[in-house]
């Protein structure tokens, strides 16, 4: 049966992330992502502390972090103290990062497989207790171990991309792939690539696929200033058979500089459907079965973007996967 999992944007305050949290492991949700965008939300880590100590089941960890804001090093020992305050239930979740996170800090996205490729074989190697030596051209470290024995060594790692290039890192060097707002026609693709990635690694990484449970106008309004970054960040081919132009994606795009709800203005019922769940909670039960049985998916992953309703978002994506399962 496939796990339920859930996304919290920790745009509000912390104590109300850790409130939705605790709903969603009431619900049965078993796995707790969190966002990592920077300046746009409160920390990720004093978010996933926080969250740690109000709950006793969930698995916990970045959803996602990124090679470019903190160094491997870093991302490591968070990931190791989150692990040892929460009772073993930390796990990484690595990306490239997009524009939401590393426009504001002037951060240009440089070699960013390389970037992912060497923070995962950093982080992986430190959680494991290993003393390392780097020199990629993104992750350098000297003589670099945790100063305390890890509490265990197999700290899941999950890669979140769409890139082809990086959906095979994810395969081949990952425990799990996390498929976020994926242009639905190329999901099969997607999981194909993964997985043929994985099966020459000897590796059979799990499968997590997230998107918007889209039940109502609300909801779909609520979705859409969290496409204007996905949709910029598309690649071409995906903007194309949409009928995103490169003029739309451009206004877009400098809409963001005044905020997200100024850009989602801009964008289309239509450029959105292809990439969520969309319909009455049975339609919408029905449509996530079928993708889930067609791709062997492990784990969906509802996104909490907007704080109104978020706990009805998390039960109606309850219901929905408890009508498909």
């Amino acid at each position: 049966m496939v796990r339920g999992a859930f996304n919290l944007i920790p745009t509000e305050p912390v104590q109300r992330m850790v409130s939705l949290a605790r709903r969603g492991e009431e619900l049965g949700y078993e796995r707790c992502w969190v966002y990592d965008e920077g300046l746009a939300a409160r920390d990720v880590y004093v978010t996933l502390a926080a969250i740690a100590t109000a709950t006793v089941a969930v698995e916990i960890g970045p959803g996602i972090t990124n090679p470019y804001t903190r160094h491997a090093g870093a991302t490591a020992a968070a990931i190791a103290s989150l692990d040892e305050l929460s009772g073993g239930r930390a796990f990484l979740g690595i990306g490239a990062g997009g524009s939401l996170t590393l426009d504001p800090l002037g951060i240009q996205r440089d070699r960013p497989r390389a970037a992912v490729a060497e923070t995962i074989d950093a982080c992986r190697r430190l959680l494991e207790g290993e003393t390392v030596d780097a020199d990629g051209r993104c992750v350098r470290l000297r003589r670099a171990a945790l100063s305390w024995r890890p509490g265990r060594t197999d700290t899941g790692i999950w890669l979140a991309g769409r890139g082809p290039r990086m959906l095979e890192l994810g395969g081949a060097a990952c425990d799990g792939v996390m498929l976020d707002f994926v242009h639905k026609p190329g999901l099969a693709e997607a999981v194909d690539r993964i997985r043929s990635a994985g099966r020459a690694a000897g590796r059979s990484p799990q499968i997590a696929y997230s998107t918007m449970i889209v039940t109502s106008e609300r909801v779909m309004a609520a979705t859409k200033p969290h496409m204007t970054y996905r949709l910029v960040d598309s690649p071409p081919e995906v903007r194309a058979a949409i009928g995103l132009t490169d003029e739309a994606t451009g206004r877009i795009r400098a809409a963001m500089g005044s905020g997200l709800e100024a850009a989602a203005e801009l964008v289309e019922d239509e450029w959105v459907h292809p990439f969520v769940v969309a319909g009455t909670v049975s339609e919408c039960a029905a449509e996530l079965a079928s993708l889930i049985d067609e791709h062997g998916i492990d784990e969906f992953v509802v996104p909490v973007l907007d704080d109104a309703g978020a706990e009805e978002l998390l039960a109606t994506a309850a219901e929905v996967l408890a009508l498909g399962a």
